[in-house]
């Protein structure tokens, strides 16, 4: 249809690799802000608590305010980091490989439950120092949360995510303020410290710190835990890739790339034009609306030959993790652990099958995995 179609609504679909780049990483296009929100005829839709307590955080922010609260992030998962982070993450893996061994003695385990949601909250929490108790709660009040980042929430998903929200505010509120009484040698620590030299108001800094831990928190999981359960399933839907790949593991990071390409955990982002512009030959006013379609953009038969093939060794390209200033924050922490649960289910595995496919949550956005059987 193009590489830019009217949406139903007052907006745009951005289809094609180039077009949707450019929206990422164009100055001129712009997050959907409180100030765009208020500019907007019908306000009624972004008033619902969730969807401004998410405006707040990093990824609903432009300049300047975007640029001081990322640069005060520094680079989280630089290069030293996650070689810091790689024996944990490799901890974190044989235990629950452990625990999935131990389930598949009896028949079939739950993939999804036992391995992908619970490896990001194991590598997240214990970076930030969240007490493993706390995981469960975690992970019911994200799950209820990411309504209010679907394209068109209804009111009752609004509802559920207000109640997830201000339990999601109540408990990293209170963390930020144990962690006050009792700093340790951890990164919320480090950021505490870098915001009372930058904020002199103490009641503001505490509400950024509140606001960078909740979103750091939030977005390494569902996405992470998607993009893990996909790769399982993926790689063992085409007979004898799974065997292939434990023959050549030089290929692991090439069929990490492939997944996120051919089935990426977020599929539409959108963006504000700052100006009035044209897109792919498309007129875009100012103020309107372009949704990115992650998935559309990453099988642009221009980009990528045969998209619609899974092929572990494309070496394809992919806009799974964004662009420009909003480009993920977790992208090296999301490789890292894909990488090191693939390397080990391999070595342990190399018979594991799906006895029941994934199954998905009912979703436009943020796609999760509810459940994948697996066994031996």
């Amino acid at each position: 249809m193009g590489d830019v179609v009217r949406a139903p609504w007052d907006a745009y679909f951005a289809t094609g690799f180039d077009t949707c780049s450019e929206v990422l990483r164009g100055r001129n296009w712009l997050a959907p802000d409180f100030a765009w929100q208020e500019r907007q005829a019908d306000t009624e839709r972004w008033e619902a608590v969730a969807t401004r307590e998410m405006t707040k955080t990093l990824s609903r922010l432009n300049a300047p305010e975007h640029t001081c609260q990322r640069r005060s992030l520094g680079n989280l998962f630089d290069r030293s980091t996650v070689q810091r982070l790689t024996p944990q993450v490799e901890e974190h893996v044989t235990r629950l490989l452990d625990e999935l061994a131990d389930k598949m003695r009896w028949g079939e385990a739950d993939f999804v439950s036992t391995v992908s949601e619970q490896l990001p909250i194991s590598t997240i929490g214990s970076w930030l120092g969240i007490p493993p108790e706390d995981y469960p709660h975690i992970l019911e009040i994200t799950h209820d949360q990411v309504h209010a980042q679907e394209l068109l929430p209804t009111k009752e998903q609004l509802a559920v995510s207000a109640e997830a929200t201000v339990r999601l505010r109540a408990y990293f509120t209170e963390m930020v303020r144990r962690r006050r009484e009792q700093p340790g040698n951890d990164v919320l620590t480090g950021w505490i410290h870098t915001w009372d030299a930058r904020e002199p108001d103490r009641e503001r800094a505490d509400e950024i710190l509140y606001r960078l831990t909740m979103f750091v928190t939030i977005a390494s999981l569902e996405t992470t835990a998607t993009l893990l359960s996909a790769m399982v399933e993926l790689l063992l839907k085409e007979p004898g890739q799974w065997e292939w790949l434990a023959e050549h593991p030089g290929h692991i990071d090439s069929a990490v790339d492939e997944v996120l390409r051919y089935d990426p955990p977020i599929h539409i982002n959108t963006r504000i034009a700052a100006e009035d512009t044209v897109l792919a030959g498309v007129p875009i006013a100012k103020d309107s609306m372009v949704h990115v379609l992650y998935g559309a953009a990453n099988h642009d038969p221009r980009r990528n030959e045969n998209p619609d093939t899974f092929d572990i060794r494309r070496s394809g390209t992919h806009l799974t993790f964004g662009g420009g200033v909003h480009y993920c924050l977790g992208a090296a922490l999301a490789r890292l652990e894909a990488r090191t649960l693939l390397t080990q289910l391999l070595k342990r595995f190399p018979t594991l099958r799906t006895v029941s496919p994934a199954v998905y949550a009912s979703r436009l956005v943020f796609r999760r995995v509810t459940s994948l059987g697996v066994a031996v």
